[in-house]
């Protein structure tokens, strides 16, 4: 693992090509020095406010109703999606199948191997700006790495924290990041509707500076030490003090001030993650409830708070699950997102035709130690 500040990006967006090359290379070098792994080729996080979801259906005819559905008919299903009319400067990043059609059965699953001429698709779309993307890549690449694919940051989330379980009862993931909280919604096994909130951990960090009159850096240490999503768990005796500047003499802050800070701004998160769950028409299918993970599910009682402003369950989202013994330093869910994308980056490889010939390629040649490796945002 190789963790860097990341500097350059504000709410999910590039805003500095440099800074944002930097911390890329500064995280690789790092990941790559521990674990003794040449990283080539990389699976992205992309997140931000210009993230955009819709529903689509389209619809083939087949030329023979007695041969088999099969993976060509899929495709061409898919494919059509591609060719959407979009806003200007918007790009598709995942076409998602919800259900299928065949004849005048309804609400299939997989329909490869059944018999019928008419196939129709229901699509969950994902979109993004262009030039974000773009952005994106153009760091990456300058960084020296080769960019395998871009991957919406909740969906990979998912990946790493839901089970099959949460998934097939109807589950609203929570990913609560530095710059964005990213919403992903699922019911049936599937994803129905996702959704990016402009608000993340930052703007906690910099609500309790403006609120406590202090750094950023000693916000940020404040927020992480002694933070608290609800301020009637704190006592009003509990103080911290908080050297001054320059010689100045020392400042005390109250916690409980500090945690009423805090909460005001996560009960705004969960309203709008409220927001999103009605918008979506799901809000009685949640049995599941809600999965918090991020580097903010770290915070003191947030679960507790979600569950007051949404009235659904809450539990905190972690991503051990998948990792092996003397990995202890990526239990956080923080990093569930990292973890997700090296999931998804690996699953897509052991598919890959290309990329298993080339690993046998490299295993007989003894060098797959330093063969592509995988690595989060």
């Amino acid at each position: 693992m190789g963790k860097a500040e990341s500097t350059g990006v504000a709410r999910g967006v590039v805003v500095n090509i440099e800074k944002t090359v930097q911390a890329i290379t500064q995280a690789v070098d790092e990941a790559s020095r521990k674990s003794n792994v040449q990283v080539q080729v990389v699976h992205v996080g992309i997140a931000g406010q210009h993230i955009k979801s819709f529903q689509h259906r389209n619809t083939i005819t087949r030329d023979d109703a007695e041969s088999e559905v099969n993976m060509e008919d899929i495709n061409r299903l898919r494919e059509g999606m591609h060719k959407l009319a979009l806003p200007p400067g918007d790009e598709i990043i995942h076409v998602l199948p919800q259900d299928f059609t065949v004849d005048n059965e309804h609400g299939i699953k997989d329909p490869v191997g059944m018999s019928g001429i008419r196939l129709e698709g229901n699509f969950h779309i994902i979109t993004g700006q262009m030039m974000a993307a773009k952005n994106i890549r153009k760091c990456v690449e300058k960084a020296g790495l080769t960019v395998a694919d871009l991957i919406l940051e909740p969906l990979a989330s998912s990946e790493s924290v839901l089970d099959k379980e949460e998934l097939q009862a109807g589950v609203c993931l929570v990913d609560i990041g530095g710059g964005t909280t990213d919403v992903a919604i699922f019911y049936d096994d599937v994803i129905r509707h996702t959704a990016v909130i402009p608000f993340g951990g930052n703007i906690i960090t910099e609500d309790i500076k403006e609120g406590c009159s202090v750094l950023k850096n000693q916000a940020e240490l404040l927020k992480v030490k002694f933070g608290s999503a609800m301020a009637m768990e704190n006592k009003e005796n509990e103080i911290v003090c908080i050297p001054g500047i320059r010689g100045r003499q020392h400042k005390e802050i109250s916690v409980k001030n500090l945690a009423m800070v805090i909460q005001a701004r996560v009960e705004e998160i969960f309203e709008q993650v409220l927001y999103e769950i009605k918008s979506s028409g799901l809000e009685r299918k949640l049995a599941a409830g809600i999965v918090i993970t991020g580097g903010g599910a770290q915070l003191k009682h947030i679960t507790h708070l979600a569950e007051l402003v949404t009235g659904l369950d809450a539990r905190i989202g972690y991503p051990h699950e998948h990792i092996g013994k003397g990995m202890d330093d990526v239990k956080s869910p923080m990093y569930s997102t990292g973890i997700g994308l090296v999931m998804m980056g690996m699953d897509e490889g052991s598919q890959n035709p290309e990329v298993k010939e080339e690993k046998m390629k490299r295993t007989a040649a003894g060098t797959e130690e330093t063969g592509d490796s995988f690595f989060g945002k």
